[in-house]
């Protein structure tokens, strides 16, 4: 009966603290620039943030587990060394993909933060039109109704991608300090 609920013999502790200790890096980073740009108060830029890191984590590790079996068996052996030992040979195919990788995996993060961002505020009706209303002068506020979406949707997308930078450069400095090059 509980044979489900067993703990596996091998348990990837190590990417599982990593990840921890990356969301707790990323999400304050990408707080602070919601709270900066967008002109949230603290507690619905934490909220969105946390949701768009958990989120965004969460649909990552599902891709790479369905994309794991595919993988050519070279892929999947330093996939799995990687995962459960924290370590990458040197080669400089490996390398090379890795490099790929990171930057396929910084822009589908950023694509799927900036989707999730806007689901949230679309399903919770944040009024961000009242930021945009404000920083604009009185005479263009009236003048174009559809140029105000253009100027929210470009704020939005240049926020996703200011907030996705400055984490994942924080973390990668995290990842120079943890694993030094020898």
């Amino acid at each position: 009966m509980f044979e489900a609920l067993q703990i596996p013999d091998v348990f990837p502790l190590g990417i599982i603290l990593f990840d921890i200790l990356f969301l707790l890096v990323a999400i304050p980073i990408e707080a602070y620039i919601l709270n900066i740009r967008l002109n949230f108060d603290k507690k619905s830029s934490t909220f969105y943030a946390i949701c768009m890191n958990f989120f965004s984590s969460a649909i990552g590790w599902f891709i790479c587990f369905q994309i794991e079996p595919l993988l050519p068996e070279t892929w999947r052996l330093e996939l799995i060394n990687f995962v459960f030992f924290n370590r990458l040979s040197s080669s400089s195919e490996v390398l090379g993909s890795v490099v790929v990788f990171a930057s396929l995996a910084f822009f589908l993060t950023f694509l799927m933060k900036l989707v999730l961002l806007k689901s949230l505020i679309f399903s919770l009706r944040e009024e961000i039109t009242l930021t945009l209303k404000t920083q604009l002068p009185p005479i263009a506020r009236y003048s174009r109704r559809n140029s105000s979406k253009k100027i929210l949707n470009t704020n939005l997308v240049l926020t996703v991608l200011i907030a996705n930078a400055l984490s994942y450069s924080a973390i990668l400095v995290l990842l120079f300090i943890i694993f030094p090059q020898s």
